[in-house]
């Protein structure tokens, strides 16, 4: 009994019908299985995946992209070296460093007292062109040169005419006479000349001593002038009005053609 209770409960349970019965049973939950679809996750982790595609989503890592936009703080640099243009502010002194007043101050004493006492007196009706040791100019229109030559012989004691030049200038349409005065007579006035110069109108087909070329003699101021004063007028065709004898002093008394002292005289033949 004991062998058959122990194989009859083993035998049944191979041949139990409703054993095999519950298999389908197990089959039926088999077959419930794939309806546990929970199985599916597989399928959610394509979809958890999907974060892994999110990851291309994950552009915060843009930000090295932000660091060139770090970056323009470096540019800004270059703005705040721009307060390095104060060196250009120290290139500016040196302009103080050159005074040109101080120059002026520089001028001889003793000349410049000549020239003042002139413009002093004459005011705007003179010009002085330059003041230098023993050489000073003064620049005269041609009425009043004979009113400021007696003023520099009466007052300044030039006693004097040591030369008389004349220059052309055709663009300008002028002749300019300059008188060389000096003394014989102040001791402090050796070696000093003053230049008093003037400008006559310039005539293009001259006609000396019968055209617009003229200026006020100066030889009743200084009697010296005489020849110079003549010479003058044969070689640029400037008429002293007051001289006492306007004639030629070098070149024949026929001579037609121009003056030969003038920049558009011309040697025939050549």
């Amino acid at each position: 009994m004991s062998a058959e209770s122990g194989e009859a409960p083993a035998k049944p349970a191979e041949s139990n019908p409703a054993a095999s019965a519950d298999k389908p049973a197990e089959s039926k939950l088999a077959a419930d299985k794939p309806e546990v679809k929970p199985a599916a996750p597989p399928a959610d982790k394509p979809a958890e995946v999907k974060p892994a595609a999110d990851k291309p989503e994950v552009k915060p890592a843009a930000p090295p992209a932000d660091k060139p936009a770090e970056l323009k703080p470096a540019a800004d640099k270059p703005a705040e070296t721009k307060p390095a243009a104060p060196p250009a502010d120290k290139a500016a002194p040196p302009k103080p460093a050159a005074p040109p007043a101080k120059e002026e101050e520089k001028l001889p004493e003793f000349e410049k007292g000549l020239t003042d006492r002139i413009t002093e007196k004459f005011g705007d009706r003179a010009q002085v062109s330059f003041v230098q040791p023993r050489r000073t100019r003064i620049m005269v229109k041609s009425p009043d040169i004979k009113e400021v030559a007696e003023f520099i012989r009466d007052e300044l004691n030039f006693d004097h005419a040591e030369s008389v030049a004349g220059v052309d200038y055709p663009e300008n349409g002028e002749i300019e006479v300059v008188y060389h005065l000096g003394s014989y007579l102040d001791p402090s006035l050796s070696g000093q000349v003053l230049a008093l110069a003037t400008r006559a109108p310039r005539e293009d087909v001259p006609d000396p001593g019968n055209d617009s070329t003229r200026l006020p003699s100066l030889r009743d101021v200084f009697y010296s002038v005489e020849f110079h004063e003549r010479e003058c007028f044969e070689m640029l065709g400037v008429y002293f009005e007051g001289h006492p004898d306007n004639r030629r002093l070098l070149l024949p008394e026929d001579w037609a053609d121009l003056p030969p002292l003038r920049k558009d005289f011309a040697i025939k033949g050549r």
